[in-house]
This record gives structure tokens, sequence and C-alpha cells, in this order.
């Protein structure tokens, strides 16, 4: 029995094919849309339209602008030199929360899953292979801490490191605030090969 007339089930439905929204956040985020002014309803319209239509890749880096470069590929104050590799742009905007990172990215766009049919063609390694004839200093790779992860940072290591650029993997381990019996094996292997000198 639908509870809502077919414009609010509509709204719901369309609501609740976004990633990470479920059936209650969609009817919360529909009633709370319907209640809102018109003008901002229409602000909000507006610019989904316009970042659905402006967005594209960034020509150097592949994360998501709506310039032909991003900022960060525009500036002169990063180090072009040292090119960090992650998988998504919200990878990228998770370093830069950091504000300690001062190179630039290559997004990747994924990473190479044989289980789900996705290998080195269907990512950005293409891209990044060219960005490598310029002057280049080091790569580092933060792809994901998962099978995907490790098999993709395997395999660009490889196409990497016969050219002599320097190749590094960040390092992963024991999360700050976590307790040591809980962690598993591979993880407390991970920090232990990654320590450094105090």
């Amino acid at each position: 029995m639908d509870y809502y007339s077919s414009e609010i089930n509509r709204l719901i439905e369309e609501l609740t094919a976004l990633p990470g929204i479920g059936a209650k956040s969609a009817q919360r985020l529909a009633f709370h849309i319907i209640s809102m002014p018109e003008e901002n309803v229409d602000r909000l319209a507006d610019s989904m339209k316009s970042a659905r239509k402006n967005v594209r890749y960034c020509r150097e880096c592949f994360t998501l602008t709506d310039d032909e470069l991003c900022p960060i590929c525009r500036s002169k104050s990063r180090n072009h030199r040292v090119i960090m590799v992650v998988e998504t742009t919200r990878d990228l905007a998770a370093y830069e929360k950091t504000g300690k990172y001062e190179g630039v990215y290559h997004v990747l766009h994924g990473a190479i899953s044989p289980m789900l049919g996705v290998g080195p063609a269907d990512i950005r390694l293409k891209e990044l292979m060219k960005r490598l004839e310029k002057d280049v200093d080091e790569v580092i790779i933060a792809t994901n801490n998962s099978l995907e992860g490790e098999t993709t940072a395997m395999y660009i290591s490889r196409l990497i490191k016969p050219s002599g650029i320097k190749v590094t993997r960040i390092a992963s381990g024991v999360p700050v605030g976590g307790d040591l019996e809980y962690i598993d094996e591979v993880t407390l292997l991970r920090a232990l090969e990654g320590r450094v000198e105090l």
C-alpha cells in the first residue's frame, strides 16, 4: 500500500537511487525538499544540472573539475615532480584535507579487479605513463589497502620501476586510538614493516 502520492513516491525513489541513501534518509530528504522555499529548490536543481553539464576530468590528473586544469595542477606552488596516484577524487580530497602534501595527483578512477572484470586498460594508467615522460622524481602509490588496491599498486610499481623513477607506497598500519588486540595480523605486520625511526 502506498502511503504517499505518486509525486512524493517518485522523489523518494530517485533519492534512494543515490549511493549511501537508504529508504528512511530518502524519505527525510524528500520531505525536506518539499518544505523548502521554491527558490531554494530551484537553486538546488540548477546547481545539480550545472554540475552535471560542466564538470569534467582535469586534462592533467583526471580529477573532477569545471576547468581544463584543476586548481592543483594549475598551481605554481605545487611540486609537479612528485605525483601521488589515488583511486578516486574522494581519495584526493582526503589527502588535501591534511594540508601536508605539496605534490600533485593522478586519479585512476578505479582499481584493477579481475573478479569484477576491471583490467589495467579500464583505469587511467596510460595517462599516468604519459605524464611520466616529463620530469618526475617520485610516484607515491596511495591506492586503497584492499586486494584490488594492492594489485593495482604492484602493477603500477612494475610498470614504472624500469624508468628509474622512484616508486613509493603509503604506509599502512595501526589507526590512531586503535587497540592492538583488536587489529588483524596483516595490519599489524604492515605497521611493523612500515616503522620509522624516532
